[in-house]
């Protein structure tokens, strides 16, 4: 097991890695499908492993081809990276079995091995990023996830796919552009790439006006991969008009590897409370406090539900923009647990509309109508998510805005907190437009003689559903792993 345990990190990303281009040969059937599966349920295994190793143990450095850092390539694993890498396993483990007839019903039969293949890329580029301690290392692993997210989402079963596909592709290009020019720039006054190494490198030059020009191209670069408010327009449309599967996946892990690069940024790279001395933290509250009440608002008259819950997903952003703006323990503490609770009521609420497109074709609030009452589980899982979604006390979504609110008051900022119980409210007007489509709304003819959705659908659903509740009544890993995180990133100091 020891053996095992010292090749944890580098087997994360190899795994997936070489089981791409195999799944992607495999006949067309089911078997493409089987292979992930397997492959998603070993990293799951592995990374939960490899955070129980980090906590017990402490850090875990990995050399690569026995060249040691900062010369070689390292993977350095602390609580943060491996909180986030079990986060994104985990999600992929938990969609993999709702993915085997949601991806029959969207995707032609002969797509569907290249669609589990572009999905274990994906998911080699997430995990990659969040273990990775070499920042061009970080760049490249960007691409890979982003190159198979833009085929991803181009399957979806509408036109409109493609053109979402491009504008993913535009904006995500500029993004990456930007923060390897960054790292160019960085790299041309330091001489390394080696992300602890960069950290003790920089304080002696932090005075040049390349490395300030340098932090803003990588902060720039990573809020749009982020989907900071306003850099947020390619997040809509990717979500809504991409295969379920392909929604549930990204929204639940894609945004939060970019926000785990950002705290990486902010707290590791650049150390010494460099970012402080600029607008940096300033600009994240004000994009945060932006995100939660325009987004929202934006949330309310969509008549898609898909859509609704996108924007809903720019909203949530803002919540964590807001706990990095905060510049404290207790606001870092926030925000990775807000990056963890609405992986989970994200990841439910897609699939219980998932549930819905499965039977219906659609998920329109006008063919919806009195669902609730024909397809109760799903139903039931969309209340639960709702409710962590708005933050009812006993969900996991309360958790992480009593620990933001908390900030926001050891600060005084008022505002802040005026805005977080706004956002909340404003959940419960388009979380309730969902609820009223689907219970309080008539059934038409056609939604009569429908039928619950089958169990492989609602099974994961409530897996997650559940997660909801029982990480919102005990809280002890959650914000205990947080808040060694926000040590862990020097929050504590600030």
């Amino acid at each position: 097991m020891s053996g095992l345990q010292g090749h944890l990190s580098l087997l994360l990303v190899v795994i997936p890695l070489i089981a791409a281009p195999i799944v992607a040969v495999l006949p067309r059937g089911r078997l493409p499908w089987a292979g992930t599966l397997l492959v998603t349920a070993v990293c799951a295994v592995l990374a939960g492993m490899q955070l129980w190793s980090v906590v017990h143990d402490g850090v875990i450095s990995y050399e690569l081809g026995g060249w040691a850092p900062p010369w070689g390539i390292e993977y350095r694993i602390d609580a943060v990276n491996a909180f986030v890498a079990l986060i994104v396993a985990g999600i992929a483990a938990i969609t993999l079995p709702y993915a085997l007839l949601s991806v029959e019903k969207e995707i032609p039969e002969e797509q569907v091995p290249l669609f589990y293949a572009s999905f274990l890329l994906c998911l080699c580029g997430l995990l990659g990023i969040t273990q990775t301690g070499d920042i061009f290392n970080v760049f490249v692993f960007l691409e890979i996830s982003s190159l198979s997210s833009y085929a991803l989402v181009s399957l979806g079963r509408k036109r409109q796919a493609l053109t979402s596909a491009y504008q993913y592709l535009v904006m995500g290009t500029i993004g990456a552009t930007f923060f390897l020019i960054g790292v160019g720039l960085i790299y041309s006054q330091t001489g390394t790439l080696n992300i602890a190494d960069l950290a003790e490198r920089l304080p002696a030059v932090f005075d040049h006006k390349t490395v300030h020009t340098g932090f803003a191209f990588i902060v720039v670069g990573v809020a749009l991969k982020l989907a900071l408010f306003p850099l947020h327009l390619w997040l809509p449309n990717a979500y809504t008009y991409a295969p379920t599967v392909v929604t549930i996946f990204l929204a639940a892990t894609a945004t939060k590897v970019a926000l785990y690069l950002m705290l990486r940024v902010l707290f590791t790279v650049f150390p010494n409370n460099f970012a402080l001395g600029t607008p940096t933290f300033d600009l994240f509250v004000i994009s945060g406090i932006a995100a939660i009440l325009i987004a929202s608002v934006y949330a309310i008259y969509q008549m898609d539900v898909k859509r609704l819950l996108a924007y809903s997903s720019v909203a949530q952003i803002g919540y964590m923009a807001l706990g990095i703006g905060f510049a404290s323990a207790m606001g870092v503490t926030a925000a990775l647990l807000h990056l963890f609770n609405h992986a989970l009521m994200k990841g439910a609420l897609f699939m219980a509309v998932g549930a819905i497109i499965y039977r219906v074709g659609s998920c329109r609030m006008d063919n919806i109508h009195g669902l609730g009452r024909r397809m109760p589980w799903t139903f039931g899982a969309i209340i639960i998510g709702g409710l962590s979604l708005v933050g009812v006390p006993g969900t996991a979504g309360f958790v992480s805005k009593w620990y933001l609110i908390l900030a926001a008051l050891e600060q005084q900022a008022w505002i802040s907190v005026a805005v977080i119980l706004a956002g909340s409210l404003l959940a419960v007007v388009y979380v309730g437009k969902i609820i009223e489509a689907l219970y309080f709304k008539p059934a038409s003819e056609a939604n009569q003689s429908l039928k619950e959705a089958p169990l492989l659908l609602v099974i994961p659903t409530w897996v997650l559903a559940l997660s909801n509740l029982y990480f919102g009544l005990n809280t002890e890993l959650t914000v205990g792993v947080a808040e060694r995180a926000a040590e862990v990133l020097g929050a504590t100091g600030l």
